[in-house]
């Protein structure tokens, strides 16, 4: 088997980066059709193409992504190597993830943690809408998506959603007259309440929970962001209706106190994936870990 051609390579990191054939041969004093060339036999020694033209623009294809992660590895490692002998540079592979804004911090770093813990991988995490992260996922700049709830998953868009975890949700309220109501029921009559939005799947199974019991609650604050409900119960705003992960630090402070879990009112968390013909090993090994050790 023939070596790899490291100038084919550069050539290909260098158009992979500008996006654009024309500007790479303009900045690299070279014709369009000799980086074609170069490109061209890159493909044929890899035995996939690279990119697919969209317009002017020249994409990167799955395969051409893959190698675009090895070509900065492989010019980084030797960027360093220039720079200094004394010092030995450590590879790292890249793991992107997608996270909903309004997804609880302390989960995500549970869900992050073994990975962060690895000196080979380096994690890029964004944050942001549902339909944005999902995008991300499919033209493959994101490898995984952690939300609470599974996207609809078609022919057109085969998501693979894993449900990693599952939560009960509880009260959760300064410390105070709340503790001493006798039942559920007294403690949602009877104190102001911070809940998430009616979007919610939480918000929806915690609205049959009142109807069944035959409680209007009143509502304090109705929060989209699970980092503002735990404030606005810091504040002593109400009892907030959170999975007790999202208070993890206030409970053990004991600044928070959870007054009980709410009964059929779960907080499911996943992390969503997507069919590649080339997934990147470090998602599966996460997704893997997680199922056995996040929210134990």
């Amino acid at each position: 088997m023939s070596e790899m051609n490291y100038h084919h390579l550069r050539y290909f990191r260098a158009v992979a980066h500008d996006g654009n054939l024309t500007r790479t041969a303009e900045r690299l004093n070279l014709s369009q059709s000799a980086l074609s060339v170069q490109i061209r036999q890159l493909e044929e020694r890899l035995g996939h193409a690279l990119f697919e033209r969209r317009g002017r623009q020249l994409v990167l294809t799955e395969a051409g992504r893959i190698a675009l992660d090895h070509a900065d590895r492989i010019f980084s490692a030797g960027e360093e190597l220039v720079e200094t002998l004394k010092r030995t540079g450590v590879s790292r592979r890249a793991l992107r993830i997608g996270a909903l804004s309004t997804l609880s911090r302390n989960f995500q770093m549970e869900f992050l943690r073994p990975a962060i813990a690895r000196p080979d991988v380096e994690v890029i995490l964004r944050s942001g809408r549902m339909a944005e992260l999902l995008s991300g996922l499919e033209s493959l700049n994101l490898d995984i998506v952690l939300l609470n709830q599974a996207p609809a998953a078609d022919a057109a868009t085969p998501f693979v959603s894993h449900l990693i975890a599952t939560q009960g949700v509880s009260l959760v309220a300064r410390p105070g007259p709340a503790e001493q109501a006798d039942d559920l029921s007294a403690r949602l009559s009877g104190h102001p309440l911070i809940l998430p939005t009616l979007e919610s799947g939480v918000r929806q199974q915690f609205d049959a929970l009142t109807a069944r019991l035959g409680i209007t609650p009143q509502i304090a604050a109705e929060v989209e962001d699970m980092a503002m409900m735990r404030l606005l119960a810091r504040e002593g705003a109400g009892l907030a209706v959170l999975p007790p992960i999202v208070v993890k630090g206030e409970l053990e402070a004991g600044s928070l106190v959870e007054l009980g879990t709410l009964p059929g009112v779960e907080e499911s968390f996943y992390a969503v994936t997507t069919r590649r013909r080339f997934p990147n090993p470090l998602a599966a090994e996460l997704i893997e870990r997680s199922l056995q050790s996040v929210i134990a």
